[in-house]
C-alpha cells in the first residue's frame, strides 16, 4: 500500500520553528509547485495561525485561505481545529463553533483535523457534527502522550468513540514527538485491526525518533503521515518529507512523489529562511529529554522566550523539572494547546515566585474546575483544594454552561466589520480583533502605512544607500519571542559614508510609531541612532553621531532627545519623592513579562483604582503572559495609593505596578 503524506510546511512547521510568523506573501511564490507534488493534503490553517495573523502580522486569516485556494487547485486544504476551543485557548459556545466551521468550509477548507487536549470527546461532538454537516472530511485526533493512564487501550477506546461519532479518519497526534518507532508500530497495528477508518500519524522530531516512528507505522499499515519541507523540519518541527520519501523509495510503500521537485521546493524555503534570518531546526539535549519533561517543541520555544525576557533563562532546567510535577498533580493532561500553556505557566510561576502555587492563573483555576473538560486522571486533592478551595468541579460538557451570544457579539463590532467572517474573528478574539480592525481602517484611509517587513520599511530612510543584506537582523529575526514580539529589535547597516539627517530621524520615528516594533537601530559611519517606543513617548538616542541639519552637519556626543523627556523626568521625580515620604508603602511588582490589565474592584462594578481599599487575596490586576491571564493578588490589607502603569501596557519582569499603603 502506498502511504499518503500531508505537508505541514504552511502551518505546523513554521509554528514550531518560526513562531507562526510565515506570511501569506511568503507562501504564494511556491504554492503552484507544492500543488504538483501529489500530497494528500496541505495543512495550512488553524492552530496558532489565526491568532498570529491578526495579532502580529496584520493579515486577515480568512484571506489566507482564499489566496492559497487560488493557487492550489488539486490538493485538499486542511486545518487544525482545537475542538470546542476552535482556534483559541478556551471553550466557545456552540453557535460560534457552528458559524466558524460553516465559514471555513465555505471559504475553502476541505479537511478539518479536530482534537481535544484532554481526549475528552465531549468537546469534539459539536465541531465534528458541524464538519460532517458541511460535507467536508472530519479527521478526529487521539492525542498521544505518556503517563500511567495513557495506555494503548485508552487510545483505542478513544478512537472507537470517535469512529462512532462519525469520524472519516483517525489521526494519532503526537505533539511532543514521544512516540517511539516500536510503540508506533504496535499502536498503528492495534488501530488497523480494530478500526474501520484510515489511520494517520502526526509526530514531531523533537525527540529524534520521528522518521523511525513514521517508517515503522507504515510497516504496520499506516495510511498517511505528516511531514514538511527540509528547511523547516527537524528540531521541534515535523520530519522532512524528502528523507521519508527517499527512505520508502523502491519498497512496497514507495510514495511515488517526485524527489527532484521536493528539493526544488526545499530550495525556495531555504532561501526564504536565510532571507528572514530564521534558524534551522536542531534537536538539542533538552529536546531529547522530552520523555522526562514531555514539553512539545512549540512550548519549549515559548518557555525559552519567556524566561529570556524575564532574565531567567538560566532557570530553564528548574522549569523543565517542575513541569512533570505540575502535570502529575493536575491529572496528567497531555501537553498540547491549551493545556500545555496551563501547565507550563504554572510551572514557571512556581519556579520564579519561589513558592509552589503561590500565584495561580485564572486558566489553571478553570482547568481544575472542569471548564476545559475531564482530566485524564484525578487531580491531586490537596492541590485542588489549594487552587479552588471547597468548590466542586463541574461534571457536564463544559460548553453546556456557555451562552450562545454570537448575535450579541456582532452588535459590538458592526461599525468596523467589512465581511461576515469579521464577526467570527471578533467573537474569537474581541480585544485583539478590535485593535486590528481599527488599524486596518487607518490603513484603508491612508492614516498609517500598510504593514511591511522591516527591510522594506527602512528602505529609503537614508536616500541613495543600499538596504540591509540578506540575513541581517530584522523585525522577525527572533520570532520565538512571545509577548515581546511587538518589541523586537532591529540593527541596520548602511554604506560607510552615510549620514543621518533630521528628516531621516523623523521618518524613523514615524515608522516606530506605526509599525509593530518598539525599537529600531540605524548605524552608519560615525553614527548610531536608536529610536525606542516608550509609554510616555518615542525617544531618540544617538551616540558619537553626525546629524545633518543642512549645509553643515552638527556633531552630537551621546545626545538624547525626547519630546516628553522633561515630563517623564518630572513624573519619575514626583513618584520618587512620594516613595521617600511614604517609606511604608508596599510595591507590587510584575512576576513576569507580559501585558498589564486592570482588574475589577472587589465587590464593585468598577476597576481597582487609586483609593481602592483591598483585602489580602483580592485581585489587584491581571498580567497576560504565555496566552494566559494571570491574576496578581494582594498579600495584605490596605489602600491603593498609586498605579504606575496604564491599562494594556507591556510590563517587564520586576517592574513596579502598584503602590499599597498597608492597613495599620
Amino acid at each position: 500500500m502506498r502511504p499518503k503524506i500531508t505537508d505541514t510546511t504552511l502551518r505546523d512547521a513554521h509554528q514550531s520553528l518560526w513562531a507562526t510568523r510565515m506570511r501569506t506573501e511568503d507562501m504564494v511564490p511556491i504554492l503552484e509547485k507544492i500543488d504538483q507534488v501529489g500530497y494528500s493534503s496541505l495543512e495550512m490553517w488553524g492552530g496558532a495561525t489565526f491568532d498570529v495573523c491578526i495579532r502580529y502580522l496584520h493579515e486577515d486569516p480568512w484571506d489566507r485561505i482564499r489566496t492559497i485556494k487560488k493557487y492550489v487547485k488539486h490538493t485538499p486544504l486542511q486545518m487544525l481545529l482545537r475542538g470546542q476551543n476552535i482556534v483559541g485557548y478556551a471553550n466557545y459556545a456552540d453557535d460560534l463553533v457552528k458559524a466558524f466551521v460553516d465559514k471555513a468550509a465555505e471559504v475553502g477548507i476541505d479537511i478539518f483535523r479536530v482534537f481535544d487536549a484532554l481526549n475528552d470527546v465531549r468537546n469534539m461532538e459539536v465541531p465534528m457534527r458541524e464538519v460532517r454537516r458541511t460535507g467536508m472530511h472530519a479527521q478526529a485526533c487521539v492525542v498521544y502522550t505518556i503517563s500511567p493512564v495513557h495506555t494503548n487501550q485508552h487510545y483505542l477506546e478513544t478512537a472507537l468513540r470517535l469512529q462512532d461519532m462519525g469520524a472519516d479518519s483517525i489521526c494519532i497526534k503526537d505533539m511532543a514527538g514521544m512516540i517511539s518507532p516500536y510503540v508506533a508500530y504496535d499502536l498503528v497495528s492495534l488501530f488497523k485491526d480494530k478500526l474501520d477508518l484510515p489511520v494517520q500519524l502526526h509526530t514531531h522530531y523533537i525527540g529524534g525518533m520521528a522518521i523511525g516512528a513514521c517508517l515503522k507505522g507504515v510497516e504496520a499499515g499506516l495510511d498517511a503521515f505528516d511531514a514538511c519541507a527540509g528547511p523547516l523540519a527537524f528540531g521541534s518541527s515535523q520530519p522532512p518529507a524528502e528523507t521519508l520519501v527517499r527512505a520508502l523509495q523502491g519498497t512496497e510503500w514507495d510514495t511515488g512523489l517526485d524527489i527532484p521537485l521536493l528539493f526544488e521546493i526545499a530550495n525556495y524555503w531555504e532561501d526564504l529562511r536565510r532571507k528572514r534570518g530564521y534558524e534551522r531546526g536542531v534537536t538539542r539535549i533538552n529536546d531529547m529529554k522530552v520523555f522526562d519533561h514531555q514539553v512539545p517543541g512549540g512550548m519549549i520555544t515559548n518557555l525559552v522566550s519567556q524566561l529570556e525576557e524575564q532574565n531567567a533563562l538560566h532557570r530553564i532546567h528548574e522549569v523543565l523539572d517542575e513541569i512533570p510535577r505540575v502535570r502529575a498533580e493536575l491529572g496528567y493532561p497531555p501537553l498540547v494547546t491549551p493545556t500545555s500553556q496551563i501547565v507550563g505557566i504554572q510551572a514557571v510561576l512556581n519556579v520564579l515566585t519561589g513558592s509552589r502555587y503561590k500565584m495561580i492563573p485564572q486558566e489553571v483555576k478553570d482547568y481544575v474546575r472542569g471548564f476545559y473538560g475531564m482530566s485524564p486522571a484525578p487531580i491531586d486533592p490537596d492541590i485542588q483544594h489549594q487552587i479552588i478551595g471547597d468548590e466542586q468541579p463541574i461534571s457536564c460538557r463544559p460548553a453546556d454552561l456557555l451562552e450562545n451570544d454570537f448575535e450579541k457579539k456582532k452588535e459590538e463590532i458592526k461599525e468596523l466589520v467589512e465581511s461576515n467572517e469579521d464577526y467570527i474573528t471578533y467573537a474569537l478574539f474581541p480585544a485583539v480583533t478590535r485593535k486590528y480592525f481599527e488599524y486596518r481602517k487607518k490603513v484603508r484611509s491612508g492614516e498609517v502605512p500598510p504593514p511591511q517587513f522591516l527591510e522594506e520599511e527602512t528602505q529609503g530612510l537614508t536616500p541613495g544607500k543600499p538596504a540591509a543584506k540578506q540575513g541581517s537582523a530584522s523585525a522577525v529575526q527572533n520570532p520565538s519571542r512571545s509577548h515581546a514580539e511587538d518589541g523586537q529589535r532591529s540593527s541596520r547597516s548602511h554604506a560607510e559614508d552615510g549620514k543621518m539627517n533630521i528628516d531621516d530621524v523623523k521618518d524613523l520615528i514615524k515608522m516606530v510609531d506605526h509599525a509593530n516594533i518598539n525599537e529600531v537601530q540605524v548605524t552608519t559611519a560615525g553614527m548610531k541612532v536608536a529610536i525606542r517606543k516608550g509609554v510616555s513617548g518615542t525617544a531618540v538616542e544617538s551616540e558619537q553621531m553626525m546629524i545633518d541639519q543642512g549645509p553643515e552637519p552638527i556633531a552630537v556626543e551621546t545626545a538624547k532627545t525626547n519630546t516628553k523627556a522633561n515630563t517623564m523626568e518630572a513624573e519619575a521625580e514626583t513618584v520618587e519623592k512620594e516613595r521617600v515620604a511614604q517609606t511604608n508603602l508596599i510595591e507590587v511588582t510584575a512576576p513576569m513579562v507580559g501585558t498589564y490589565y486592570r482588574a475589577p474592584a472587589p465587590d464593585a462594578p468598577s476597576f481597582v483604582e487609586v483609593g481602592s481599599t483591598i483585602k489580602e487575596g483580592d485581585t489587584l490586576c491581571i498580567i497576560e503572559a504565555m496566552k494566559l491571564m494571570n491574576e496578581i493578588e494582594a498579600e495584605c490589607e490596605g489602600e491603593i495609593v498609586d498605579i504606575l502603569v496604564d491599562n494594556a501596557e507591556p510590563v517587564e519582569y520586576g517592574q513596579v505596578l502598584l503602590l499599597i499603603a498597608p492597613q495599620e
